[in-house]
């Protein structure tokens, strides 16, 4: 059994565990799977053989999740309409998390675009990119030499160097873009919503299966304003509001009383247009939120 403070040197790396695990995998409840999966092995290893317990913890931490995500691929063969990371609340008192190079690797558009790298690719970009891991250590980690480490982190780089997904949006435009989709969606007001809209939107649901939602990716702004004045305004007519900071951005939490029923998040150009609309209903996905609606 470890002392207690051993246990203390793990809590101390708890968070950093976490937010490298919620990168691999998209899912907070399989990064937490994750980080207590390195906490039982770190339990019983044996300290003494231990010259870096933060080398150790990362390195355990990224292969449990390589792991993961390769088994998660594999599942979401079969998984029904698209998939979308589970929602993410950042709140604004935590320095490290919203740092602007931390915030724009937390997005569902970010998320999204390492989900399509593979599984060793994805670490080792995060390592090195994300949490200043060096080539060196990085490769000891996925047990690869440091020019193929050096390869994955490149290739992924230049992945998510095209897709222009890690840029952060300013806080008026994201607070622009809440409200005139609010009024859209509430008040059936589209016309600041089209001004703010790229022309070649795309609106993504994920219902898991669980509850009905659209089932296919909406593209083009008519077909997506549509489907927010003739579907969305009947269907969340009698939902509260919240808007919240999900995935380092500005968001909104639909719910009934204290229940989370709807996340929504954006993702935007580089000129401040919205290029994606991402909504959340699988409640595999919200039930985190809820606590979030007591406070």
């Amino acid at each position: 059994m470890p002392n207690r403070d051993d246990v203390a040197i793990f809590e101390q790396f708890r968070p950093t565990l976490l937010g490298l695990a919620y990168r691999m995998l998209g899912s907070r409840a399989d990064a937490e799977d994750a980080v207590q999966d390195t906490f039982i092995k770190w339990r019983n290893a044996d300290r003494g053989k231990i010259e870096n317990p933060a080398s150790w913890l990362t390195a355990l931490c990224t292969r449990r999740c390589i792991d993961l995500a390769r088994s998660a691929h594999r599942t979401r063969v079969d998984y029904l309409g698209p998939w979308l990371p589970e929602p993410l609340h950042t709140p604004s008192e935590n320095e490290a998390e919203n740092a602007l190079s931390m915030a724009s690797s937390l997005t569902t558009a970010f998320l999204l675009m390492l989900d399509r790298l593979t599984p060793k690719e994805r670490a080792a970009y995060l390592l090195h990119e994300i949490f200043d891991v060096s080539y060196t250590e990085a490769a000891k980690t996925l047990d690869i030499q440091e020019s193929t480490c050096r390869k994955l982190v490149s290739r992924a780089r230049a992945s998510i160097e095209q897709a222009k997904v890690r840029h952060i949006t300013p806080v008026d435009r994201q607070e622009q873009l809440l409200a005139a989709f609010k009024a859209a969606v509430v008040g059936g007001n589209t016309d600041q919503l089209a001004i703010l809209l790229s022309d070649d939107i795309e609106l993504s649901a994920d219902g898991g299966g669980k509850v009905p939602t659209v089932l296919r990716v909406l593209r083009g702004k008519a077909e997506v304003l549509e489907f927010i004045t003739q579907k969305l305004r009947q269907y969340w007519s009698a939902y509260q509001w919240s808007a919240s900071e999900i995935n380092g951005g500005r968001g909104v939490i639909l719910h009934e009383e204290e229940l989370a029923t709807v996340a929504v998040s954006f993702a935007y150009d580089e000129a401040g247009r919205t290029t994606n609309i991402y909504i959340v209903r699988n409640p595999d996905k919200l039930s985190h939120l809820n606590g979030l609606l007591k406070q």
